[in-house]
């Protein structure tokens, strides 16, 4: 059974061959347009469960085909990411503003992105995420509440657990400590952010065992990142 139907609105035939491969591999149904008017007519006669969309594109720009999604009764909750080289803070506010669930800019690695499309359905349609979660060579079975890295067993304690499954869910965002609390302590907490090196500390040597890479990034000032790119 797939797990999702995706549109993606691409007018970069090599990009369009690079993410079909990548989406279909992972199970999804991948049907995929240049051009914003038949992007709209497609959505319109079969809503997808999310939606893949190109900023600069043939015909109606990104942005508009975007803001008339939300406008469509048969497409109006349905999840957008738009792809972009335009990484400009103004452009991604636009974008968002427009009723993009998610912004990610050019070049963009499509594991990553693949990661990024699962999060979102997990938040929005649940049934058709699954019950797994993976980034580079670690899986999280959220039922099972098992983690594993290059298939051998990793041992967590549950906040340790809690917070890999919100890096695993966000790859390759940053996050600072104040948000980390927030997110995987609850706004309630009263434990200090200091505390949340502590963990990160825990769950590095954790997922680290047996000479594996670090996944988890030091964003000086900044806060942590789940990224297979620590050089």
């Amino acid at each position: 059974m797939a797990r999702g139907r995706l549109l993606l609105v691409e007018d970069d035939p090599g990009l369009v061959e690079l993410l079909t491969w990548h989406f279909r591999k992972e199970d999804f149904d991948v049907e995929s347009t240049p051009d914003g008017e038949e992007a709209l007519i497609l959505a319109e006669e079969s809503p997808p469960d999310i939606v893949l969309l190109d900023w600069m594109i043939e015909g109606i720009p990104g942005i508009e085909v975007c803001r008339r999604l939300r406008r469509m009764p048969a497409a109006a909750n349905v999840p957008i990411i738009m792809l972009t080289g335009r990484g400009e803070e103004v452009d991604r506010v636009r974008g968002l503003e427009t009723g993009a669930d998610d912004y990610v800019t050019k070049p963009f690695s499509p594991r990553e992105l693949v990661a990024r499309v699962t999060a979102v359905l997990r938040r929005v349609r649940p049934a058709l995420a699954g019950e797994l979660l993976s980034f580079a060579d670690l899986e999280m079975d959220i039922v099972a509440h098992k983690v594993k890295r290059a298939g051998r067993t990793v041992p967590l304690g549950p906040t340790e657990f809690r917070l890999l499954r919100h890096f695993l869910e966000h790859p390759g965002r940053v996050f600072s400590r104040e948000r980390l609390l927030d997110s995987v302590w609850g706004r309630d907490s009263d434990i200090e952010p200091r505390t949340v090196d502590v963990h990160i500390r825990r769950l590095r040597k954790a997922i680290n065992a047996n000479g594996a890479g670090e996944l988890i990034r030091t964003v000086r000032s900044a806060g942590y990142a789940l990224d297979d790119d620590t050089d």
